[in-house]
């Protein structure tokens, strides 16, 4: 089932696109004191004084945390792109974003604007926000059922490489030097050059083709170059099928979706796996792994490679998970994961507190350390990604990225903003209200997840129909209250459009 050509999709996909996301979460991570340096020094000659602690340190916050912001804007905006454009060529398009972000903050320090550091940040988290949701839509549309769950995870190994590239470029031995900082973020620009010279050569979506371009054609050609066959009937008629029952492809609204009784609880469960993914704990271990570490008692020196451990540890727990998902399926792996984090959450808030009685305590706060990333990787840190994609439909798909990206941008700002006040605030003990998250997170998923593994899409809708208390012919009667047509006028309308002078009407 892995074609050449699906497999060059989804790594140069990925490679453009969620790799770029980790990466940034990383960079700033290594480069800290020389931009906080600069920072200082750029007051200092524009107003004569030095800038005191606060002000730096809120300036410092401010480009952490902004990358969230920039996140938001562009999952807010993603729908109308992906509706227009399409999937393949929003991930292309978006490379606009990576390139002008990339000369921005590279350029900063030679221009000695620090504004253009923090903008730059901005837009880079706009490129990030975008393809977060259109990388996804993307790889659960261009994938058989049987693969969904390993292809999706690509998302989820190649933010983990991201994460990891972004430590091993920071070494003082590379580019973690106060003359070579900039260059950690002119290198975003190589991803984006590669994605653009390769994605181009390969198919848009062929769900998106037939469904909302009614290009039956195209469609047939991308189902046949990403599944590597001549025979992609079975395939056609699959979609056609969700489309019969559908009856309408017109782009359901954020607002329509939210009114929508038939995926009310769909939408509630991608609310709280991607609450949880960022409000678990696992960003403010990324956006200070440095200062946990150095509160571990770890020397000063050794930090950037003990660093380094924890972009090795997530990237195998990532491509683990994928080898499994299929095997084992979302569901174990979900909650499974919150629940291991629970504990380890809970042993290092002990290991915290009595570290300084205990010598080789330490240590086992590294260890906890590590074990959270690779409990969070093997599943919370992929699956609401892939979740999203498979819960709705063709129509509905777009608006439930924008709300799953919403809900993760927010929630990415509030962690990297506020993490520095709960952790002054609580010391030790502030892991635990994280560990209190993934409880009530695992907790919920273990009531009302249904497994989805190698289960179509209408399957999948059929699972949560009792929940919603409404059968699955009677959804698109809930998508568009007051505008349903007659099913005869629906079906010849449906066959037409599709046909373009090239289906038969025998086909529905």
């Amino acid at each position: 089932n892995w074609s050449g050509s699906l497999i060059v999709a989804s790594l140069t996909g990925a490679f453009g696109s969620s790799f770029l996301y980790g990466y940034n979460l990383s960079v700033v991570n290594a480069p800290a004191a020389y931009i906080k340096k600069f920072y200082n020094e750029t007051w200092e000659r524009r107003y004569g004084f030095s800038v005191d602690e606060s002000t730096l340190t809120l300036l410092w916050s401010i480009t952490v945390s902004v990358f969230a912001i920039g996140g938001l804007v562009g999952a807010i905006i993603v729908t109308p792109i992906v509706k227009f454009f399409g999937r393949k060529c929003t991930l292309l398009l978006n490379n606009v974003f990576a390139v002008t972000a990339a000369l921005l903050m590279s350029l900063s320090f030679l221009a000695g604007s620090f504004e253009m550091l923090i903008l730059g940040r901005i837009i880079m988290g706009v490129d990030a926000g975008i393809s977060l949701s259109a990388l996804p839509m993307y790889l659960s549309e261009i994938s058989p059922k049987e693969i969904r769950g390993s292809l999706g995870q690509v998302t989820a190994i190649f933010i983990c490489i991201g994460v990891f590239t972004g430590q091993v470029l920071g070494l003082p031995e590379i580019f973690g030097q106060e003359s070579r900082w900039p260059y950690l973020f002119g290198a975003i620009i190589v991803p984006s050059l590669i994605q653009i010279v390769i994605l181009p050569f390969l198919p848009e979506s062929p769900r998106y083709l037939l469904l909302e371009k009614h290009n039956r054609s195209k469609a047939e050609k991308a189902f046949q170059t990403f599944l590597g066959k001549d025979d992609v009937s079975h395939e056609v008629e699959e979609v056609l099928a969700e489309s019969r029952v559908q009856r309408n492809t017109k782009l359901v609204s954020v607002l329509q979706l939210l009114r929508t009784h038939a995926v009310r609880w769909q939408v509630i469960t991608v609310v709280v796996t991607m609450g949880c993914y960022q409000l678990c704990g696992l960003n403010a271990i990324w956006y200070y792994t440095n200062n946990i570490f150095s509160e571990a008692g770890i020397n000063h020196e050794t930090i950037p490679y003990v660093t380094l451990s924890t972009g090795a540890v997530e990237t195998m727990a990532a491509v683990f998970s994928g080898l499994v998902i299929e095997r084992l399926g979302r569901r174990p792996l979900l909650i499974g994961g919150f629940g291991l984090m629970v504990v380890f959450f809970a042993v290092l808030t002990v290991s915290l507190t009595l570290q300084k009685t205990v010598h080789w305590l330490p240590y086992l706060s590294i260890f906890c350390i590590l074990a959270i990333i690779a409990s969070f990787c093997i599943g919370p840190g992929g699956i609401p990604f892939v979740l999203t994609g498979e819960f709705f439909q063709q129509s509905q798909r777009p608006a439930a990225f924008m709300i799953a990206g919403t809900v993760n941008w927010l929630s990415n700002f509030a962690v990297g903003l506020l993490f520095p006040f709960i952790q002054g605030g609580l010391q030790t003990y502030c892991f635990l209200v994280f560990a209190a998250i993934c409880f009530a997170g695992a907790t919920y998923l273990f009531f009302v997840l249904p497994e989805t593994k190698n289960k179509t899409f209408n399957e999948i809708s059929q699972a949560f129909a009792k929940r919603n208390k409404v059968s699955l012919e009677m959804q698109e009667m809930n998508h568009y209250p007051g505008e349903r047509k007659s099913s005869a006028e629906q079906e010849s309308n449906f066959t037409s459009s599709v046909d373009n002078g090239e289906t038969k009407k025998g086909i529905v």
